[in-house]
C-alpha cells in the first residue's frame, strides 16, 4: 500500500503544471512596465499538442478550436467578452465539447513561456507565427507601456469603469517564471481568494427552505508570504452575498472549493464584505 501511495504522489507531482502566478500591486514602481486588461476568463495552457487547465488537466477542446495552433507553448485565458465567467467555465469544463459553445471563445495569449528574451520578444514569436498562419481563435493580449504609476492607476480605473475586472502590469525584461512572480502584478477593485465550504446555513424570510449563507474555511498556500492581505489558513467566516437563486436552491456541496471576493480584512482577520463568485471546477 505504501508503494502504491508513493507512486500516486509521484504521478500527481509529475502531472502538476507550474505556471506564472501574479502578485498583488501595492504601489511598487512600475514605470516602463507593460500593462494589459485582466480578463475574467478560464486560465489555459497550450503545450504544443493539448490545451490544459491551470491544474494540468487536459481540456476537451474540439479539434476545430485548436486546429493549426503552433507547436510551441502558449499561456493565456479562454474568454469571450459577451459571456459570464460561469458560461465560459461550463463550456471549457464540459467532458463532451460543444463546438457551438467553443466557437464563441478565443484563446487570449499573454505569454509564450518557452521563448527566449523579455515579454515583447516572446510575444513577437507568436505574432510572426500568426502572420504566416492566421488563426481567428488566437489573440495576443495588447500590452501598453506605462510612463509611471499614475498612468497605470488611471489605466486600471478605466477598465473597471467599463465593467472589467482590473489590470495586470509586467516587467518587460523579466523571463517567464513558473511561480508567483514579483515581476507580474495584478490590481483589482476587489481581492479574491478561495475557501472550503464546511456548512450550508438555512435562510429565513424569502430565503426560507433555501441556503441563506455558507460557512467557509480559508485555504492556505505554499507561498503565504506573497498572499498578505488574505485571511490566514483555517479562518472561519460566512458568505451570504453573491449567491444567485439557483445557488440557493442548489448550493455548493460541503467540501467543495469556492472563489469569493472581498474588500480587505477586518481587525480580527476575516474578509470584509465577502461575496460569492463561483465554484472551482478542477
Amino acid at each position: 500500500m505504501r508503494i502504491v501511495f508513493a507512486l500516486l504522489v509521484l504521478l500527481n507531482f509529475a502531472f502538476s503544471l507550474e505556471l506564472l502566478r501574479l502578485s498583488e500591486f501595492k504601489d511598487q514602481n512600475v514605470s516602463g512596465w507593460l500593462a494589459s486588461e485582466k480578463l475574467d476568463g478560464v486560465r489555459a495552457y497550450w503545450d504544443g499538442e493539448n490545451l490544459l487547465s491551470r491544474q494540468g488537466k487536459k481540456l476537451n477542446a474540439p479539434l476545430s478550436f485548436t486546429k493549426n495552433f503552433p507547436k510551441f507553448a502558449l499561456d493565456g485565458e479562454l474568454y469571450a467578452k459577451e459571456l459570464k465567467f460561469e458560461e465560459i467555465q461550463a463550456s471549457v469544463m464540459d467532458k463532451l465539447p460543444d463546438e457551438k459553445a467553443w466557437s464563441k471563445l478565443k484563446f487570449h495569449v499573454f505569454d509564450v513561456p518557452e521563448a527566449s528574451g523579455g515579454l515583447p520578444r516572446r510575444l513577437e514569436v507568436l505574432a510572426k507565427f500568426l502572420k504566416n498562419e492566421p488563426n481567428d481563435n488566437l489573440i495576443i493580449i495588447k500590452q501598453i507601456k506605462m510612463r509611471d504609476n499614475a498612468q497605470f492607476l488611471k489605466f486600471t480605473e478605466s477598465i473597471i469603469a467599463k465593467g472589467g475586472e482590473g489590470a495586470v502590469v509586467r516587467e518587460p525584461n523579466a523571463p517567464y517564471e513558473r511561480k508567483r512572480s514579483k515581476n507580474a502584478l495584478k490590481f483589482k477593485k476587489f481581492k479574491d481568494a478561495e475557501c472550503e465550504v464546511i456548512t450550508i446555513n438555512k435562510g429565513s424570510g424569502k430565503y426560507a427552505n433555501l441556503a441563506g449563507s455558507l460557512t467557509c474555511k480559508a485555504l492556505g498556500s505554499k507561498d503565504d508570504k506573497e498572499k498578505a492581505g488574505e485571511p490566514k489558513e483555517g479562518t472561519i467566516f460566512k458568505i451570504g452575498s453573491g449567491l444567485s437563486d439557483k445557488n440557493r436552491q442548489d448550493p455548493p456541496k460541503i467540501g467543495s472549493i469556492i472563489t469569493y471576493k472581498f474588500q480587505n480584512l477586518t481587525a480580527n482577520g476575516k474578509p470584509r464584505f465577502p461575496i460569492f463568485l463561483r465554484i472551482r471546477e478542477d
